[in-house]
């Protein structure tokens, strides 16, 4: 979708408010996850070296960042996600089953092909990862594991609009989430793309899980791109809200069970890309040396999108913005930081 904020939208929050809601409605998310999941905070790093494999080539054409650092022979990459850097974190850290660890991912993404109210070329984002026993990958453990993430969004949201009243009026989010497979969503409607299908879906059922994204449907193609090497395509997913603001369903995490040795080699096949079994973490997971684990990613500006009733991405993040959104914006009232 293009930038378009509605008619007659206003802010509910002035500029100071807003820039204190997200800093306090990230350490009450923050807290609440860390509560229900069992997480602990951790640091991450902004970028990784280029041949480690450590990075994340998400639909496979995005560029990363790449730049080579002077008093090394290294060249380093932005990261795009720490889906594999934390799970390889978790066994250099010594955690245990049942334990995981939080933190920021910051991420450039050069080649995002819609700049747009929910698309920015800054991504930020609260990225986790959990260790599992191997009876824990299944479908009932991930929809738990769903169900705790959306309580964590919904308790934030308690507190929030008790602290700010005007919030209320935003209404309160579903907690009961619906989970669907995206092939059922192909099934149902099957003239539709999947975003689409995702606006009519989620626009009925407010709080929606779509499990399975990254594996070919029934049509001969995925319902979203998925990179081969980190999430188990059968165990996975993405967790959607209806945003009333916007009218369209927000997507607000990636997730899922992680890949282990037999899914990887079978996904690096069918993806084409068995060349990354040579990279050091593909030669560790394939040989069962990395722990199974279960993580993702929860966007923090889409958090506060959502939470705040902001129209518009770059009300809550700064970024860098193409002549057509910014006049929109301008024309409409709405400052973009």
């Amino acid at each position: 979708m293009h930038t378009m904020i509605p008619e007659g939208y206003k802010s509910l929050l002035s500029i100071y408010d807003t820039q204190k809601a997200i800093s306090l409605l990230k350490r009450l998310f923050e807290d609440r996850l860390g509560a229900l999941l069992d997480l602990y905070r951790v640091s991450a790093p902004l970028f990784v070296e280029e041949n480690s494999g450590l990075n994340d080539n998400l639909n496979g054409y995005e560029r990363p960042v790449s730049f080579d650092i002077l008093r090394s022979n290294h060249r380093a990459q932005v990261v795009q996600s720490l889906a594999k850097w934390k799970r390889l974190a978790l066994k250099r850290y010594g955690f245990f089953p049942g334990k995981g660890l939080y933190t920021d991912m910051d991420a450039i993404r050069r080649d995002e092909d819609e700049l747009d109210n929910l698309h920015s070329v800054y991504v930020d984002q609260w990225d986790w990862e959990k260790i599992i026993l191997p009876e824990n990958r299944n479908l009932d453990y991930l929809k738990l594991t769903v169900m705790d993430i959306v309580t964590a969004i919904c308790d934030t949201q308690d507190t929030m609009q008790a602290i700010y009243p005007q919030l209320q009026r935003l209404g309160k989010l579903e907690r009961r989430v619906t989970f669907v497979t995206a092939q059922a969503l192909e099934d149902k409607y099957p003239e539709l793309t999947p975003k689409e299908r995702e606006n009519a879906f989620v626009r009925e059922h407010r709080t929606v899980f779509i499990i399975g994204i990254g594996g070919k449907l029934k049509s001969g193609k995925p319902h979203d791109g998925r990179a081969p090497d980190y999430d188990d395509w059968d165990l996975n997913g993405d967790i959607l809200f209806w945003d009333d603001v916007l009218g369209c369903a927000m997507e607000i995490s990636s997730m899922g069970i992680r890949v282990d040795p037999e899914s990887l080699d079978r996904q690096l096949t069918l993806a084409g890309c068995d060349d990354r079994r040579a990279l050091p973490y593909h030669r560790a997971l394939l040989s069962g040396e990395l722990p199974l684990t279960i993580g993702g990613g929860i966007g923090q500006s889409r958090v506060s999108m959502l939470l705040l009733g902001k129209a518009h991405i770059g009300e809550v993040q700064a970024s860098i913005w193409d002549d057509a959104t910014v006049r929109a914006c301008e024309e409409a009232g709405v400052m973009l930081l």
